[in-house]
């Protein structure tokens, strides 16, 4: 295992234009140097938008999966964000984690925001999901997941933690962003593990403000990165290795559950 170097991509989203939205995230790309993982806010190339008939792409024809492919190719770095996908005849909120030689890792968001009418248009996914990047575990969620931790928890399986590091790509309105802040924190503490936290900024198509928020917390709950509320912005964070097996090893709470 060793240290894992995160980018964190916080964007004003432009509204249901998914040209638009690859040209902005290109200019960050372009920026990026030496970055393990890239992370993306929700929906990336359309924002939080319920015209699931109209924005959804077939999972195996998918110019949103095509972009994200080539980027992860050619800053050799996985890319976690999520997609409006349309299989079987259904519609799903779907995260992709994209490996550089082109695999892809799925999972569908469990918890569907009702608030926003989420229910009514997607299929929830049924299964907890992670992955394996450069030695670390890593469990992907979407958004409103953040609320649910019994989705979630952590246990140790053959002597080891189950998974290192949560990532939650969100579209989450500045309204309820405190609630963002606490929830990360209490996520990072409860299994103590890493949390990175990606979310938008600017408007929305619903007139919903999105103030940002992007974090990385440390497996003791501590804020070590966060990028500035209301403003766009890309940028790397260390993710220490020794520091999350010093913290297991001395604090070793997973054992007891």
């Amino acid at each position: 295992m060793q240290d894992l170097i995160v980018t964190l991509v916080q964007i004003d989203q432009v509204w249901e234009n998914k040209k638009e939205n690859y040209s902005l995230l290109e200019s960050y790309f372009q920026q990026i140097e030496n970055s393990d993982l890239v992370v993306l806010p929700e929906m990336f190339h359309t924002g939080f938008s319920m015209s699931a008939e109209l924005l959804a792409e077939d999972w195996e024809n998918s110019n949103g999966l095509d972009f994200l492919k080539k980027w992860a190719r050619q800053l050799n770095s996985a890319f976690y964000t999520s997609l409006i996908i349309r299989e079987k005849s259904k519609y799903y909120n779907r995260g992709v984690f994209v490996y550089p030689d082109g695999n892809i890792e799925h999972y569908d968001k469990r918890k569907s925001f009702g608030l926003g009418g989420e229910d009514k248009f997607f299929t929830a996914g049924n299964k907890e999901v992670i992955v394996e990047w450069k030695g670390w575990n890593i469990n992907l969620q979407i958004c409103y997941d953040l609320r649910f931790p019994e989705l979630i928890r952590n246990r140790i399986e053959n002597d080891s933690a189950a998974y290192d590091l949560i990532i939650y790509v969100a579209n989450w309105p500045e309204k309820r962003i405190a609630h963002w802040d606490t929830l990360l924190q209490a996520r990072a503490i409860e299994n103590q593990c890493y949390v990175v936290g990606v979310n938008r900024v600017g408007l929305d198509g619903n007139k919903l403000i999105y103030s940002g928020g992007s974090s990385v917390l440390s497996p003791n709950g501590v804020k070590l990165f966060y990028l500035t509320n209301n403003q766009e912005g890309s940028n790397p964070c260390k993710l220490s290795a020794a520091h999350l097996v010093d913290i297991r090893t001395h604090l070793p709470f997973l054992k007891d559950r």
